[in-house]
């Protein structure tokens, strides 16, 4: 009995239609319909265009070299500034994230909240866009709440402070969950990592009562990640569409670029302007950043290649 003589061209065209499909399956997941988000006076359309969060550091040893301190005339002044350019949102932090930190005392936990909180209160009274605390403990989001912010971003995905979840859903406010990784870096399987850790921080955050439309998510670019690692996630970041949810990129002026481009944290725009464009076609919802004007024009064009549906002629 001759055996089967196998088609050389068969792996070719199976290979070919997986490639089809994959793209396919992006284009899907990057144009699902996600419900509007609402936040103090404005209301996120996603897929509409890509939303700006302009930094706030109070923090002086802000990895950026940016930290403004207590001078809350120069926050204002900051944020002012970053409206007028573009910002959508504006994220108030009073804790430095960089690389290496320890975690606060109880006492420096108090100094982050005499910090951040006079902040919020002058910035809800001069500025019209929402204003999120970049806050992973609910003791701070608390006050800062009361004070007039509108959104908590949590770089730690509720791993360290569950509660503030069920602050989030008491006061009715959006929170930002990142996939943090310094607990345990993972060798492998960054994305499958990323994900799993993203669910865990969902699942969490619904059974705390937190409103489905209220939760967005962010990969944690640069927390506890490789330089491989970073760039892979920023080149699948369709993948998390499957979560259901806004993404959040937030890259600006971080080591990643440093490593790639050999500049330092306040030379690295350009570099953060490539990341930003190719954030966007590959699905990112918003984007944060030290540079609003010159990210503000990337979004534009960006939008109007990727999101055409909603560019009118």
């Amino acid at each position: 009995m001759r055996a089967k003589r196998s088609n050389p061209y068969r792996l070719i065209i199976i290979s070919y239609i997986l490639v089809i499909v994959t793209a396919r399956a992006k284009i899907i997941l990057m144009k699902t319909a996600l419900a509007p988000t609402r936040c103090r006076d404005s209301e996120f359309r996603w897929g509409e265009k890509t939303y700006i969060m302009g930094v706030v550091n109070l923090s002086p040893d802000s990895f950026s070299g940016d930290g403004i301190g207590d001078d809350i005339g120069r926050a204002v002044e900051q944020a002012q500034r970053m409206v007028a350019e573009g910002a959508d949102i504006i994220d108030v932090g009073g804790e430095s994230t960089r690389p290496g930190t320890k975690p606060l005392s109880i006492e420096d936990v108090d100094n982050e909240i005499k910090l951040v909180v006079p902040a919020i209160a002058r910035l809800s009274k001069e500025i019209s866009v929402p204003i999120s605390v970049d806050t992973y403990k609910a003791r701070v989001a608390e006050h800062a709440l009361e004070a007039g912010a509108n959104l908590i971003n949590d770089i730690w995905g509720l791993k360290k402070d569950p509660a503030l979840a069920r602050l989030a859903a008491e006061a009715k406010v959006p929170i930002i969950l990142m996939a943090n990784e310094r607990d345990a870096p993972p060798r492998v399987g960054i994305v499958t990592r990323v994900m799993a850790d993203l669910e865990a921080g969902i699942k969490i955050a619904l059974e705390a009562g937190v409103s489905a439309v209220d939760i967005i998510v962010d990969p944690g670019c640069g927390f506890g990640k490789t330089l491989e690692q970073n760039l892979e996630l920023i080149n699948r970041l369709a993948e998390l569409k499957a979560l259901g949810k806004p993404i959040l990129l937030g890259t600006s002026r971080k080591s990643m670029i440093g490593l790639v481009l050999d500049l330092p944290a306040d030379k690295r725009l350009e570099g953060n302007l490539a990341v930003t464009a190719i954030g966007i076609a590959n699905g990112a919802d918003m984007v944060r950043v030290h540079d609003v004007r010159q990210t503000a024009l990337v979004c534009r064009m960006s939008d109007a290649i990727i999101r055409r549906g909603y560019v009118s002629e």
